[in-house]
């Protein structure tokens, strides 16, 4: 069992954050002023220190009203503060986006502006844009550590070869180097073991997964009767929904096999299916905190419960394996037999690195 203060280092950084972050993108849209102040209250109450937002949330409000609550409260020194750039929000400005120098010193301006603070505790490259080089995004997120601007960094959805190139050119020039990756990751969405975990384990990466319950799809809320999906109140036709959620997850037939085995286990241990969904994923390697949301506070109570579960190993296995990935061709590397002819069927073991 663990507690919101039972903190842990990020990455190769002496920052502690929460085992939970509190992701306040609902902030501005999906939670009201007065029930995000409830939220970002019980979380703190519980001991909680790390909040998520980026500065294309709500416009900008999650920012300016995360900025006020920690003012508000004089929790700066104990508050962690991540936000992100990278996305556009004056079209027919291409430098007002992307993540080349100039518009990464806009955004940062921008974001501590609305968030009241002169710096920020994690600054994340929210996307890959596919066109600034890594050595620009790095020298600029370096000098901007050294000004004291920011004093950690991340990134978030870029492909782990782009991630590998940025923490190799740190680690040889001396820049700051990446704390986080901040990557889609649930029992419904588990491409990131193949190449960024490994990644991460071998340079010192913490994981820090978003949308751990699949938007959603993971809290048991959504079920299959005829050929309509039945959730929220509404009834889906399986063919067009409308509704992003189901479109993304509810195709897939081993998705739902997933999430009847989430519901099984939830009903055994007396918890949630978002529980147990939170549970798994915050026990997998190198993550050190997952963000979760909510829209209100009986909501954000429900999830903090996840830190309660104690997923038993049999119950851990039977997620991971309904879970698991399709098989690729380069899995064979990984297979006994090849081992075997690597190492002269001698078994050898990679020691602490």
């Amino acid at each position: 069992m663990k507690n919101l203060n039972d903190y842990c280092t990020l990455g190769r950084t002496g920052l502690k954050v929460s085992p939970l972050g509190l992701g306040v993108m609902t902030y501005g849209w999906g939670a009201n002023r007065k029930t995000a102040r409830e939220i970002f209250d019980l979380y703190r109450e519980r001991g909680g220190n790390f909040f998520d937002t980026a500065d294309m949330y709500a416009g900008g409000e999650s920012e300016s009203w995360l900025g006020d609550f920690v003012q508000e409260t004089k929790a700066r020194d104990q508050a962690v503060v991540a936000t992100k750039f990278s996305f556009n929000a004056q079209p027919g400005n291409p430098n007002a986006g992307g993540n080349g120098r100039k518009n990464i010193m806009r955004a940062l301006e921008g974001s501590l502006r609305r968030l009241k603070t002169d710096y920020v505790d994690i600054y994340i490259l929210h996307a890959w844009d596919r066109v600034t080089p890594v050595e620009e995004v790095m020298s600029t997120l370096n000098d901007l550590v050294r000004a004291g601007k920011i004093r950690h960094i991340g990134f978030s959805d870029v492909p782990a070869w782009y991630a590998a190139r940025a923490q190799t050119l740190a680690e040889l020039r001396g820049y700051e180097r990446l704390a986080l990756l901040q990557l889609e990751y649930s029992l419904v969405s588990r491409n990131l073991e193949r190449e960024h975990v490994p990644l991460a384990v071998e340079t010192g990466i913490s994981i820090v997964p978003w949308s751990p319950l699949a938007s959603g799809f993971l809290t048991g809320k959504y079920r299959r009767e005829g050929g309509a999906i039945v959730g929220s109140g509404r009834v889906f036709d399986n063919k067009d929904s409308g509704n992003p959620t189901l479109e993304k997850f509810s195709k897939r037939e081993q998705n739902w096999k997933v999430l009847d085995a989430v519901v099984a286990v939830a009903k055994e241990l007396d918890k949630t299916p978002a529980q147990i969904a939170l549970a798994w994923v915050a026990g997998r390697p190198q993550v050190t905190s997952v963000l979760v949301g909510a829209t209100n506070r009986k909501q954000l109570e429900l999830n903090l419960g996840a830190l309660t579960v104690e997923l038993p190993l049999e119950m851990e296995n039977r997620l991971t394996e309904v879970s698991q990935l399709e098989s690729t061709e380069l899995d064979h590397f990984f297979e006994p037999t090849m081992q075997a002819m690597i190492h002269g069927a001698v078994p050898v073991y990679r020691g602490v690195s």
